[in-house]
């Protein structure tokens, strides 16, 4: 059997995400990572991947133009007829004849003579009819669910949140390519110092748009760089970064982190207090404790202690009023994190934010008590919802009348992100369309002294 084709390595991928709920990320940098390809080829398969996931509903709505819905195909032939499609509406370079000859060769070798007949016919019948118009959909929320590509119920949500423009600029955000950003590790060299470093690889950095410590990468294999290995920095979304900020943690200060793994908050916090003082850092998972540690080794970090434990027990480890920070980074939807991984808007339902905010309620609730009188505590999500972010934060609130609104985490955050600050300036909400990073919310709050 010859080499697999970029199409066809695309194909495992998306077959992998769907049939096995893969994350993207991974299931395509393991994929790519096991062949030699050419640099064109990787490029290829990376824009299928995340252009069918991205564009999956409206190029369905496409493709059941021309076959007959109730003809029952396996999962790999609909999503080998996608990735042609998406090709054809997205990717000007791409040939027709292209497109169909190797859809033709990718289905004749996984299956046999009427599918790759049936895979030709329906895709010159596209090419020769072109796409329907969808502009004539109606009513209004299913034709921008199928021209933006998105769930209708985040469609109504995001409208009832932040206003119609807003909630389809979200959409036109998500459907973007996902931008590769890193963390230096300022224990080890400045930013300057970093771009250097990597330029002598063939990697192209350029200073990020939010943080003071990213860098956007434009050109190069970041993960393939000796320099990772060393603890040079870390892969880390520009908004997340943000937190560390907010926490502010100081050398010689005790911090939990209740909801640590995989560590990315972790060791940029413990990066921050210059590798002095103590982090406790939980997961409900073993596994992702171990990430934690390997991620510490990595960065030559030595005050991040972790357990694991579901943070909902924290009082069952820990005396109250002993800690000087927590930062609740509570489990999310993620539907914040849509450009990185545009699966989750296809596999989260509307009953999983109902589900998910009574979990995030219980953790912040049971680790408030272990913070001294004075300190901060902090709560971020990777979600734009409202109902997992200010409402779980005005339910806190209610309960808890020894906390109150702290305004100098949010000090600092960079100022361009004044605009985004909500309520007394003690919370933050930044959207994927904002500054091209993933969607984010940080609140800061602080035990009355008295």
């Amino acid at each position: 059997m010859g080499k697999p084709m970029a199409r066809e390595i695309a194909l495992d991928v998306l077959l992998k995400i769907e049939k096995q709920h893969a994350y993207s990320q991974l299931a395509l940098n393991e994929a790519i990572e096991k062949q030699e390809l050419k640099p064109q080829d990787r490029a290829l398969i990376t824009q299928i991947v995340y252009g069918v996931l991205q564009w999956k509903k409206r190029l369905n709505y496409i493709l059941e133009n021309y076959v007959n819905s109730k003809r029952k195909r396996d999962d790999w032939v609909n999503l080998l007829l996608l990735i042609s499609i998406y090709q054809k509406e997205f990717l000007s370079k791409i040939p027709d004849h292209a497109i169909v000859n190797e859809a033709v060769v990718i289905a004749r070798k996984r299956g046999h003579q009427g599918i790759s007949g049936f895979v030709n016919g329906v895709l010159r019948q596209y090419l020769r009819q072109g796409s329907p118009d969808l502009s004539k959909i109606e009513p209004e929320v299913t034709r921008q669910s199928i021209i933006y590509s998105h769930p209708e119920w985040l469609i109504n949500q995001w409208t009832d949140d932040f206003g119609k423009e807003a909630a389809l600029n979200i959409c036109k955000a998500n459907n973007q390519p996902p931008t590769m950003t890193i963390r230096v590790n300022t224990l080890k060299q400045s930013k300057s110092e970093l771009i250097n470093q990597l330029s002598k690889e063939g990697i192209e950095a350029v200073e990020g748009e939010l943080s003071p410590y990213a860098l956007v990468i434009k050109k190069g294999r970041i993960l393939k760089s000796p320099l990772l290995q060393e603890g040079a920095f870390t892969v880390q979304d520009e908004s997340s970064m943000l937190v560390a900020d907010s926490v502010h943690a100081k050398p010689g200060m005790r911090v939990l982190d209740a909801c640590a793994g995989p560590g990315g908050k972790t060791s940029h916090i413990a990066e921050l207090m210059e590798n002095q003082g103590e982090i406790v850092a939980f997961d409900l998972h073993k596994h992702k404790t171990r990430l934690i540690d390997q991620h510490a080794n990595r960065l030559g970090l030595s005050i991040i202690h972790t357990m694991a434990l579901d943070a909902r027990e924290a009082q069952t480890q820990f005396k109250n009023e002993s800690f000087d920070r927590i930062l609740v980074d509570a489990p999310c939807t993620g539907l914040g994190v849509i450009r990185h991984k545009p699966e989750i808007k296809w596999e989260k339902k509307n009953t999983d934010v109902e589900r998910i905010v009574k979990i995030q309620q219980d953790i912040i609730q049971q680790v408030a008590p272990l913070l001294k009188k004075g300190g901060r505590l902090i709560y971020s999500t990777c979600t734009i919802d409202k109902r997992e972010n200010e409402k779980v934060i005005y339910d806190f609130l209610s309960k808890n009348s020894e906390f109150e609104w702290e305004q100098e985490g949010m000090a600092h955050l960079p100022k361009k992100i004044k605009n985004n600050l909500i309520d007394d300036q003690s919370m933050v909400q930044i959207l994927p369309s904002d500054y091209g990073t993933d969607g984010f919310f940080i609140c800061c709050l602080r035990r009355k002294k008295a």
